[in-house]
């Protein structure tokens, strides 16, 4: 299986691994376009009228529990209240941007920041289409999530 002799000269050494590609890396699809808000109306309904809970159920499983449903969906209320609902954007934008580096995605169909700002419903909800065509469920949140799926693999394996 390996040669009987080494391949470099003696005192030379072979070069050093020092990353391994992850998953993350591989570029994939939006499993829903921007506009597909009616694909899952019960979604479209909720974000319509109480965006703060889909964008809390978003930032949760984006988060990784790292903070809770109810601790983003209050601070997006709150933003939403002091600035009369125009500046929602800015913070919501930040967790597309961290989910798209989580799962590959592309800056489709523009950036970020001006897909949240011309139609934050719209965003929230394909953001929202997306956690659940990926297998989870926003509605129990990350810990039940975590406990229910194994971690993804990463690219390369050691076997």
């Amino acid at each position: 299986m390996y040669p009987a002799k080494p391949c470099a000269p003696a005192g030379m050494a072979a070069a050093p691994v020092v990353g391994f590609p992850v998953a993350g890396a591989l570029r994939q699809q939006w499993s829903s376009g921007l506009f597909d808000c009616l694909d899952d109306c019960h979604i479209c309904c909720l974000t319509y009228w109480c965006p703060c809970i889909t964008f809390g159920r978003i930032a949760e499983m984006v988060d990784r529990g790292a903070t809770s449903c109810g601790t983003s969906g209050a601070l997006y209320a709150v933003i939403a209240c002091l600035t009369a609902s125009q500046c929602t954007w800015v913070y919501s934008c930040t967790y597309r941007a961290m989910m798209r580096a989580q799962f590959g995605l592309p800056e489709a169909p523009c950036a970020d920041c001006l897909v949240h700002l011309c139609c934050e419903p719209c965003a929230l909800c394909q953001q929202y289409r997306e956690l659940t065509a990926r297998g989870l469920d926003p509605v129990h949140g990350w810990d039940f999530n975590a406990a229910m799926y194994p971690p993804p693999t990463q690219g390369m394996r050691r076997r």
